[in-house]
């Protein structure tokens, strides 16, 4: 069984500021999916994806996250929006040369959250 944390096995704090500030260039130019950042301070939201994607992949366990469920109630995300998030995620980390195995842990992770993020 391997030791280490998909957060340590993808590169640390670099490798995840980098797929990020890739992932969020992408998303921001998807018409179906970058409406729901008008109006968000970015520099902010970056930060915050950050701070979560390392909690999520192993990098910080006792670091309190809010629910999921509450952040995105708002927002009244759908299925295909959750969807197109997906396929820039992996996008991204096929553009940042992440092995596959790492790649589907990730998206793995991702959909563990699902229906918190829908809030289903």
């Amino acid at each position: 069984m391997n030791q280490t944390t998909l957060f340590e096995r993808m590169g640390g704090s670099n490798a995840v500021d980098a797929a990020v500030d890739a992932f969020y260039n992408r998303v921001l130019s998807d018409d179906r999916i970058a409406h729901h950042f008008a109006g968000i301070d970015m520099d902010r939201q970056l930060k915050k994806q950050k701070a979560f994607l390392t909690h999520a992949f192993g990098g910080r366990e006792n670091v309190p996250m809010p629910p999921l469920r509450h952040i995105h109630a708002r927002l009244k995300l759908t299925e295909s929006d959750f969807d197109a998030v997906l396929e820039h995620l992996d996008a991204t980390l096929v553009e940042l040369r992440v092995p596959a195995d790492l790649i589907a842990e990730a998206t793995n992770i991702a959909r563990s959250v699902k229906r918190d993020v829908l809030n289903l």
